[in-house]
């Protein structure tokens, strides 16, 4: 089985509000880029990746104008695609989603949220992720009240050979201090943007728990925004997301793993996997990022499944390909990860 992970840069851009695609010549929300370009991009790369189930992040929007699955399901049989079926959760406070688009020849899936509903004033633990959390953030015993912007999507997953997974879709915040005005709000955003972040990884880390001690096979699978290690606002909470996500400092039972994560957290020198590239327009160059990860229970682990980051200038099985390099380029500012395994 084939599962994949791929943040398309503003993907509701692309559809009207019947969820048909507007493949014109007008500006996408890529730089320089029509909607055009960007969909017939996405359909060359979707049909390169030939998945069983892809995690689309920033997926259209669903709203009472808007339909998420209409635009997948629309797009997919466009493009022919195998993965034809669309899902959603619950829907975000944002203009992106975590959509599921699936075989439904080849696996079932059904939105299965775990967790109470929280009350208005919140629950401590592992609550619905469409509740409010309740958190000491701080430490000075005062708790806080954490609602996610976009709540990960939840799924009972079953192969059609019967294997049965749970699988997480998740978007987290994003530490970019947007709408900064000066260097004190850039401090400020960025300090606020980190706590919102590691407060999604601990919420998400309770339900991981949760699932890995009633055995379940497990994948958390999505865009992070966050990397392994410690950035200059993350020094003053002691650890990355990432890091509280995958269990990394807890007992071999309770990690997940993924194997770029791993090998960004253990080497100090040397290359690190990249996910994604944007452009810095001050500096006037492309910087790059590892963000998007497939992380998984140790009983999946031991299948040894083959992870791989579609990027068009590291990977030679990519590269050799031009118009897959351009499409990848044109697509969207992350790349597709993927994760072959045997079940």
């Amino acid at each position: 089985m084939r599962l994949a992970s791929y943040n398309v840069a503003w993907f509701n851009a692309l559809f009207d509000d019947a969820g048909r695609m507007l493949a014109d010549h007008e500006l996408s929300s890529r730089y320089k880029v029509t909607r055009a370009e960007q969909l017939a991009a996405l359909g060359v790369v979707f049909a390169a990746l030939n998945a069983d189930a892809v995690m689309v992040i920033e997926a259209p929007d669903s709203n009472g104008k808007r339909s998420t699955v209409t635009a997948l399901e629309g797009f997919a049989a466009a493009y022919q695609l195998r993965a034809r079926r669309a899902m959603i959760g619950y829907a975000s406070e944002t203009e992106q989603e975590i959509a599921f688009l699936y075989d439904p020849d080849v696996l079932k899936a059904r939105h299965d949220p775990l967790g109470e509903p929280a009350p208005s004033h919140g629950a401590p633990g592992a609550p619905r992720f469409d509740s409010q959390l309740r958190l000491d953030l701080n430490g000075d015993g005062e708790e806080e009240l954490i609602r996610f912007s976009k709540p990960p999507l939840e799924l009972a997953v079953t192969t059609a050979t019967g294997v049965l997974l749970r699988l997480i879709g998740v978007h987290a915040k994003s530490k970019a201090p947007h709408g900064a005005g000066s260097e004190r709000e850039f401090t400020r955003i960025s300090i606020e943007n980190r706590r919102k972040q590691l407060a999604e990884c601990l919420w998400l880390r309770a339900r991981i728990d949760r699932q890995l001690e009633a055995g379940d096979s497990l994948i958390v699978m999505g865009d992070f925004n966050d990397g392994p290690g410690l950035d200059e606002y993350e020094k003053l909470f002691g650890r990355s997301g990432i890091e509280i996500v995958l269990g990394h400092s807890r007992p071999a039972k309770a990690r997940l793993y993924d194997p770029h994560a791993s090998l960004a957290l253990t080497q100090s020198l040397g290359l690190t996997p990249t996910t994604a590239r944007f452009y810095q327009p001050q500096k006037r160059h492309y910087f790059e990022a590892l963000l998007d990860f497939i992380m998984l229970s140790p009983d999946l682990v031991a299948k040894s499944p083959d992870w791989r980051i579609w990027h068009p200038f590291n990977d030679p099985a990519v590269s050799q390909f031009p118009e897959l390099t351009t499409a990848l380029l044109t697509a969207s500012d992350h790349f597709p990860v993927t994760l072959d395994i045997n079940l």
